[in-house]
């Protein structure tokens, strides 16, 4: 149990991301230590009071928590894979896909999260291998851009096992808005990709409105308080909406599937009338239409989920 005021930590991995998170560590009173493959990234926190390890070895045996954050999954069984001994800073990084299959099992005698992006059938293999290492793992997702780590505008996604995040969740309250998702690792990852896709879909709504409006001369700035007020409207559906997907029940409360196909329909036909790109709404009537030919045109929209969940 190393739920403590100000238990110290490890940080791995001195990118942007990296740097921030041990710099919310440090800023929050925890002794930290930080390793990198480029031992010069380390400079600024070591002004500020973090501790720079020499070797990988020496960072995972300074801290009862180690907080990685790399390049990609890869990366993270290069370095740990190697039994903490240090890789010459100088060899190019092989990017041959590596084989997870640990060399030998000598132990990692410390509480791994590891906040690499990947997928979440990465997270699942690595969190087995941990395991097998003797190692506490929790995977994660980091849902924010450096500068808003340490606010509690920063979101980081937690999954693994619980007790190993309740050990631990006051030391990585320091890093901001913290959530623990469930016992299956591969979970930040999903909701990190369910998330990205959408951040994505908004943002494409807003950039198509807001190419047709530029035909009649409207501006971005003056198009997008209204489009913000329909993102809104739009969001307080979602609980609703979330029910009948649940049940598995749509009944057609707003509007039929049918009916809103019909308007997708005008959507193509005035971005093609003015100019602007149609394979967005082409696409998303293309969905609807596989839906009304399986018989759902009298439901509502969210029975859609049926053609986004086929592969």
């Amino acid at each position: 149990m190393n739920n403590t005021p100000h238990a110290p930590v490890t940080v791995i991995g001195l990118g942007l991301m990296g740097q921030a998170l041990a710099g919310a560590f440090l800023k929050a009173g925890h002794p930290t230590t930080v390793w990198n493959r480029t031992p010069a990234k380390a400079a600024p926190l070591v002004a500020a009071g973090a501790r720079s390890a020499p070797t990988l070895g020496d960072a995972l045996a300074a801290s009862p928590l180690t907080i990685v954050c790399l390049t990609d999954y890869d990366a993270v069984y290069e370095l740990l894979g190697a039994n903490g001994v240090e890789p010459d800073p100088t060899t190019p990084i092989d990017t041959t896909p590596i084989d997870t299959t640990p060399i030998d099992t000598t132990p990692i005698d410390t509480t791994l999260i590891n906040l690499t992006s990947g997928s979440a059938g990465q997270a699942r293999e690595a969190a087995e291998w941990a395991e097998r290492r003797g190692a506490r793992y929790l995977d994660g997702a980091i849902m924010a851009i450096p500068s808003g780590i340490g606010t509690a505008e920063a979101v980081i996604l937690h999954s693994g096992p619980e007790q190993v995040f309740a050990d631990h969740a006051s030391t990585l309250g320091a890093l901001g808005t913290i959530t623990h998702l469930g016992a299956d690792p591969g979970l930040a990852s999903l909701y990190d990709v369910a998330g990205l896709a959408m951040m994505w879909s908004v943002l494409n709504a807003w950039l198509q409105g807001t190419a047709l409006l530029a035909k009649a001369g409207v501006d971005a700035a003056t198009y997008a308080p209204f489009a913000r007020q329909i993102a809104a409207g739009v969001a307080d559906w979602l609980p609703g909406y979330a029910e009948q997907i649940d049940k598995g029940s749509f009944p057609a409360e707003v509007a039929a599937l049918e009916t809103d196909a019909r308007a997708m329909e005008h959507l193509i036909e005035e971005s093609e009338a003015m100019g602007v790109n149609a394979e967005l709404p082409r696409l998303i009537k293309a969905m609807a239409d596989r839906a009304i030919a399986a018989g759902h045109g009298g439901e509502q929209y969210p029975v859609l989920i049926e053609e986004f969940g086929k592969p």
